[in-house]
């Protein structure tokens, strides 16, 4: 059974998606600046990890709130 969630999405080109498939966990991210990009982890944490690499707090500096829902929505995976 495969559970997909949608991190955010402002238009169909910059979206986030992240499908949990049995034990893997499948983050899919389309931007219009680099194409489409698949993770694939095998663990929650790990995924975490990445995530804190990603979004790291000093880029959302002014715009704190879009942090927060981000971080919330991979949580909730």
């Amino acid at each position: 059974m495969i559970k997909k969630h949608e991190i955010y999405k402002t238009d169909k080109w910059n979206m986030m998606t992240v499908e949990v498939q049995g034990r893997y966990i499948v983050l899919r991210e389309i931007s219009d600046q680099w194409g489409e990009e698949t993770h694939t982890f095998l663990s929650r944490p790990a995924m975490m990890q990445w995530v804190n690499n990603r979004f790291n707090k000093e880029s959302y500096k002014d715009n704190e709130d879009e942090y927060r829902n981000i971080i919330a929505a991979f949580k909730q995976v």
